[in-house]
């Protein structure tokens, strides 16, 4: 054989060597797909978005951001991640937007381990909220205990339940992991209004920009007798009671997605008497599942 010849089926087998790893590598980033079906997400407005992350070996890795319109529809629904085969747990964050930190935020909204190629998504895992808030209970009473007037008891609302006599927890509610907190509301004429967000069952919220001179009870609420907002006249009938979940930072004024407790309020409620509030977990959670091919 001549030097030539050598020379050529030489670099032939270095070029076909170089292609043959060349698409391993085009077929491994082809296969490592990540698709989100998700349902119950809405539209954060702008300046937060959603993050999900895969944990490998301990460590999060960005699968991507996307934003949900008005109709719960994802701007993104697949995402091209390298090492998505060795991950083993999903999460889903809440992030600024823009987002100059490429770490997660402590915003954990749902996740899910891995079983093959598919993790089911929850608030109640462990890298999420780490509860699901299905078996969460609670009672209000109708009061305005922070003024003088008692013609008014049905504009203030107050979480606690007094059934034996006493001031008591209204609430059964799990303590929050880091990024959320609770908030109380009141719906008036069809919209919502805060009564304060709180972390404690057992102690006042931190907000009483509605009620009158007197102290209130030691428990989330308010009274809506003064300072009402544009559109709205105090003292009111109020609708109904909710307590809903909020990021930390909170990314609207506006109730947060998640709702677990929700108490209407008849015309002909008994005021100054503990009422039952609904679990709405179920109705209000995310769910779905992302899928690795």
């Amino acid at each position: 054989m001549n030097f030539k010849l050598l020379s050529f089926l030489m670099i032939a087998l270095s070029i076909g060597l170089a292609s043959c790893s060349d698409d391993d590598d085009n077929s491994s980033t082809v296969n490592d797909t990540l698709t989100i079906d998700l349902t119950g997400l809405e539209n954060l407005g702008a300046g937060y978005a959603y993050e999900g992350w895969v944990i490998v070996d301990g460590a999060p890795v960005s699968t991507g951001v996307f934003t949900v319109n008005d109709e719960g529809s994802l701007s993104e629904r697949q995402f091209t991640v390298p090492t998505l085969s060795d991950a083993s747990t999903f999460v889903l964050t809440i992030e600024p937007s823009p987002d100059n930190d490429p770490s997660p935020s402590a915003v954990h909204l749902v996740a899910g381990d891995f079983n093959g190629n598919t993790a089911s998504l929850d608030v109640g895992h462990s890298a999420a909220i780490n509860n699901d808030f299905e078996s969460s209970t609670g009672n209000f009473i109708l009061a305005t205990p922070t003024d003088s007037d008692d013609t008014n008891e049905y504009s203030g609302v107050w979480f606690l339940d007094n059934s034996s006599g006493m001031p008591a927890v209204g609430l059964d509610l799990p303590v929050l992991p880091e990024g959320w907190i609770y908030e109380g509301w009141a719906i008036i004429d069809g919209s919502p209004v805060t009564t304060g967000k709180f972390s404690s069952v057992s102690s006042s919220d931190n907000a009483a920009p509605y009620s009158g001179p007197n102290a209130g009870p030691s428990y989330p609420g308010e009274d809506f007798l003064l300072n009402a907002p544009a559109g709205k006249t105090f003292p009111t009938n109020l609708e109904a009671a909710v307590i809903s979940i909020e990021p930390v930072p909170d990314n609207s004024a506006a109730p947060f997605l998640l709702k677990p407790l929700v108490g209407p309020i008849s015309a002909d409620a008994e005021v100054h008497t503990a009422l039952p509030m609904n679990n709405n977990a179920t109705a209000t959670n995310p769910q779905g599942t992302v899928t690795r091919n």
